[in-house]
């Protein structure tokens, strides 16, 4: 990966992103004044979701599972690592006035309707194991609804690395980490220890083949400025976010 490396490399990506920009938070800026969840699963989502037991897997401070059960989901149970962000999940929910709907851990067992996983399957360090963990919690007749992007190929594929389109594809790891370091003190030395698992969409594919679990649906969902030129062949290059449901086999 990459042919640009070495202290030089650094020193360019510095050069890069001196101002601090990225291709990537624009593409956050698509969901302002939106609802994300609409927006990336369609209308029918909240169809899917009304009066099932919902786990958010990888809420974050908790705006979807929040509008979840604002939106008809009889329970939420959202699930993260960070303490912070389940603590400041649980506050929005009561402002919201759904406390009483929703509960936030760093860990579930009971058995739920729906598991919903938004923008996290190119970060889990083994997503193997985590398809595993979604199968055993979902009821017989349960599903898994995923959306997650961009993926590795994708011009932004590489998220903070992506200073520029297809940066994370010109540099070589080395450099790209150790760029990172100038403002990271977690002691990261490969893509994936900073929290990125380069996940491509045959990638994506072969886990879930390997999986309890099956697609019931998929998408890829192209690139709006690339949707003439998308295909199966140029799938990697020009989709946007990966869109599926998954149900156990």
């Amino acid at each position: 990966m990459g042919i640009i490396g070495g202290a030089f490399g650094i020193r360019l990506l510095n050069y890069a992103s001196r101002h601090g920009m990225s291709g990537l938070p624009d593409v956050a800026t698509a969901y302002v004044g939106k609802s994300k969840l609409e927006t990336l699963f369609g209308e029918r989502f909240w169809h899917q979701i009304r009066g099932k037991v919902v786990l958010d897997f990888g809420c974050g401070p908790g705006a979807e599972a929040v509008e979840m059960a604002e939106r008809g989901a009889a329970q939420v149970i959202g699930v993260d690592l960070r303490d912070l962000w389940l603590e400041m999940a649980q506050a929005r929910a009561v402002e919201h006035g759904v406390g009483g709907r929703c509960r936030f851990a760093r860990e579930w067992h009971e058995p739920v309707d729906t598991i919903v996983s938004l923008d996290s399957f190119e970060h889990f360090a083994d997503p193997h194991a985590i398809l595993r963990i979604m199968a055993d919690l979902l009821k017989p007749s349960g599903q898994v609804l995923v959306c997650f992007g961009p993926t590795w190929y994708h011009p932004l594929g590489g998220h903070i690395y992506s200073i520029f389109p297809y940066a994370h594809l010109v540099f070589s790891e080395r450099a790209l980490v150790g760029w990172r370091s100038l403002s990271k003190n977690d002691g990261a030395r490969t893509i994936e220890e900073s929290g990125l698992n380069r996940m491509t969409i045959r990638r994506f594919e072969n886990i879930v083949a390997r999986s309890p679990l099956r697609f019931a649906d998929f998408e890829a969902m192209p690139i709006r400025k690339l949707r003439w030129f998308a295909g199966k062949a140029t799938r990697e290059f020009t989709t946007a976010v990966v869109r599926c449901r998954l149900v156990p086999r």
